[in-house]
């Protein structure tokens, strides 16, 4: 791929931005920068918002019969599209191409749910006759511009929880993807443009960090902002739009623990296990975190999962048979690489090793292999903070009653929790005591289908309406009309 720097969105218009302020973004799998990102200005920041707020008055004005139709046609390119999106996925991200197929899997799903809520969840109501002659109605109004920040690991599908559903509902958009990983996105609206046909200002596009999403924020046309990333920043997202009386949906980091209970299939349950784990590479928000094994069953599943997860074959995404990708960046390489060295200190041992991984195809990539830590302890760190990455810590429990506690208690999010058992009684026990907005049974990683809300608790989450299916009332506010004749 050819390093290129990447343009703006601004009005249906591309833009070259005139930041100084250039910095690469790679393919990890080759550790080479594949293109520049501007960090956008104060004013492309205003133009951007601005572009949106000039066309929202025409746009909500389009019959949502005719929105809907830019939704079939955005199903239509991206479904055309998605073997080219998925490939350039794995290039900017590192995943696997299998796991790139699956996001955008997940993508199309949320066009089809915006779809079905313009038929169904957009209505109103009405009552007539409250009073001799007085009749009620209730409708759902779109409130203006909304700014949509992209998170590095799902660099399509976490913005498409809030994209075809801000645009069918009669909003307008200014998204800002991921610094990190911006290629898919950047590719996305070149399509939304030229093939779907989106009316100019309807979604626009900036780069950046961190002053360019507070900068969304501030501006006074923003109505809201959606966000998912980590805890730190999402509380200070959910501040800001707060302190401004801006809607949010901000979610934020985990660490997410995966009970094995002696009643637990483990023919059936390690290899799931080790998908939530070590799929993308460790670098989800519904990734097992915690293997917490629940009396003997420690003695069971310990070597399996540690001999399954060291037999994972580490290497480029794009090649056949690789079963883990590198992570994201030299940053967050050299960041996991310290946690494994805090395990040690703290009195963990290393079951394997994931920093002796290499690929010799690809020597400056970011590479890390599957490490797994027993002995861990609920106080030590490698237990308590966001890895975000393929580090597994095993811990063992004498009870279920002790492995909810912990759960619940031992860390402050709650974001995902799931449970391997072949006992209904331990499930439902497990259900509902656990203070997780995503729970698994014998599921390894529990993701919301487009038609349900994206879960999360405590640290997890702010805010009240999920991402996805809640989307509808985020987008939109009621208006209430009382008329007499």
């Amino acid at each position: 791929m050819q390093a290129e720097r990447l343009q703006l969105l601004v009005g249906g218009e591309w833009k070259e931005s005139q930041s100084q302020d250039v910095r690469p973004t790679f393919n990890p799998a080759e550790g080479k920068a594949i293109a520049g990102v501007p960090f956008s200005t104060r004013d492309e920041v205003r133009a951007a918002v601005d572009s949106g707020a000039e066309r929202f008055e025409s746009w909500k004005n389009v019959p949502i019969l005719e929105r809907v139709q830019y939704l079939f046609r955005m199903k239509q390119v991206l479904e055309s599209e998605a073997e080219k999106l998925a490939v350039l996925n794995t290039q900017n991200h590192g995943k696997t191409l299998e796991e790139s197929r699956g996001d955008l899997k997940r993508t199309i799903e949320n066009v089809d749910s915006a779809i079905a809520v313009a038929y169904t969840l957009a209505k109103g109501s009405t009552l007539d006759q409250i009073s001799p002659g007085v009749d009620v109605s209730m409708s759902k109004e779109p409130l203006g511009v909304f700014s949509i920040v992209c998170p590095f690991n799902f660099p399509l599908m976490i913005p498409f929880w809030f994209i075809p559903y801000a645009v069918v509902l009669g909003d307008t958009v200014v998204v800002k993807p991921s610094e990190v990983t911006p290629l898919p996105m950047q590719r996305v609206a070149h399509l939304l443009q030229e093939e779907v046909k989106l009316p100019a200002g309807v979604f626009n596009m900036v780069h950046g960090g961190a002053d360019v999403v507070e900068a969304l924020i501030s501006e006074p046309s923003v109505k809201g902002v959606t966000f998912v990333g980590s805890t730190p920043v999402a509380r200070r997202v959910f501040e800001l739009a707060g302190k401004q009386g801006k809607r949010s949906i901000v979610n934020g980091g985990a660490k997410n623990s995966v009970v094995v209970t002696p009643a637990a299939d483990l023919d059936a349950s390690v290899p799931a296990i080790v998908s939530s784990f070590f799929g993308n590479s460790g670098q989800r928000c519904l990734a097992g975190a915690n293997l917490v094994a629940v009396g003997e069953s420690e003695d069971g599943i310990l070597p399996r999962f540690a001999r399954a997860s060291s037999g994972l074959r580490v290497g480029d995404g794009l090649e056949p048979g690789t079963q883990m990708g590198p992570v994201v960046s030299k940053a967050a390489k050299e960041r996991i690489s310290g946690y494994v060295e805090k395990g040690l200190d703290e009195g963990a041992r290393l079951v394997a090793d994931g920093r002796e991984a290499r690929v010799a195809e690809h020597p400056d990539g970011f590479y890390l292999g599957a490490t797994v830590f027993s002995g861990v302890t609920p106080e030590m760190k490698i237990a308590k903070d966001e890895i975000f990455g393929p580090v597994a810590s095993v811990l063992r429990v004498g009870s279920l009653d002790e492995a909810i506690e912990q759960i619940n208690h031992a860390t402050p999010y709650g974001n995902m929790a799931s449970i391997f058992t072949t006992s209904g009684r331990e499930a439902r026990e497990f259900r509902r005591r656990v203070n997780a907005g995503n729970v698994g049974i014998n599921v390894g990683v529990p993701a919301p289908s487009g038609y349900f809300p994206f879960g999360g608790m405590r640290d997890s989450f702010f805010g009240t309406l999920h991402p996805q299916i809640d989307s509808v009332d985020f987008f939109t506010d009621r208006k209430v009309t009382i008329s007499r004749w």
